[in-house]
């Protein structure tokens, strides 16, 4: 196969599952197997960015707020709310990062990660069947997202998105409030993780390690923020009413594929 061909196909994978709560990382690691290729790590930081900066057009509201009604309190307890979460993470995995943490890049601790999160989502889900949810992001809930994202940023398999999710819906958050304020702390907290690895690899690069195709590179990017934007306001209006449940059955499906497949 083609290598552009290759790469097309990789960059509308991490475009569908970057923010999508079925974890990135195992259908990546799902692809390269059935495509019979091994990607470096600075290809997989560089296409996640690319798919993370692609959605911040699709809270328009949320960035108005932002820049032009910063002075509002209302808006100042959310910004103050998504800077603590994002230094939280952004601290622990710093000192993680220090120590010399190492994720591990065997397929089974991917598919039990994929296995767990999806009949925690069934769970959480049917707990919550009847229930009066709220919109008010709570203190509560900052602190879950924050260690939902340590979580999924220490096994991989897990989801960032799907982590946060989970522990904000079972906090009473809504479904539409708890998808936003995952998204907009996960942004910051991915491209200051994937700018601080695109750092250390450019000026620390591992010796006879293969030189990075950047022309392939930027077309896998591109490609994977354009479906990033699609597949993220599909999202945004699906869960306003459905639940996530679809994603749960999902992740424990794909949990069998992988481990069907890596025997």
């Amino acid at each position: 196969m083609a290598d552009w061909l290759i790469n097309l196909i990789l960059g509308v994978v991490e475009g569908i599952t970057e923010f999508i709560p079925v974890s990135s990382t195992g259908h990546l690691l799902l692809a390269e197997h059935l495509l019979k290729v091994e990607k470096s790590d600075l290809f997989n930081i560089v296409i996640q960015c690319g798919a993370v900066i692609a959605v911040l057009p699709l809270f328009p509201e949320r960035l108005y707020k932002f820049v032009f009604e910063w002075r509002d309190k209302e808006t100042q307890s959310y910004l103050l709310k998504i800077f603590v979460a994002f230094f939280i993470t952004g601290a622990v995995g710093f000192v993680l990062d220090k120590k010399g943490f190492k994720l591990p890049d065997s397929s089974v601790p991917i598919a039990i990660a994929l296995l767990v999160g999806g009949l925690a989502f069934l769970a959480v889900e049917f707990f919550l069947r009847g229930k009066k949810l709220s919109n008010e992001i709570t203190w509560a809930v900052v602190f879950a997202v924050a260690f939902g994202q340590l979580l999924a940023g220490t096994c991989p398999g897990t989801s960032r998105s799907g982590a946060t999710i989970v522990f904000a819906l079972l906090l009473g958050l809504s479904r539409p409030a708890a998808t936003e304020f995952s998204f907009l702390v996960g942004i910051p907290t991915m491209l200051a993780a994937g700018g601080w690895k695109i750092f250390k690899t450019l000026h620390h690069p591992i010796p006879l390690a293969p030189k990075e195709d950047w022309g392939m590179l930027m077309l896998t990017t591109v490609v994977a923020a354009a479906v990033s934007f699609v597949a993220v306001k599909w999202l945004l209006r699906y869960v306003q009413t459905h639940t996530f449940n679809v994603f749960g059955f999902y992740r424990i499906a794909l949990a069998v594929l992988i481990l069907a497949l890596m025997r």
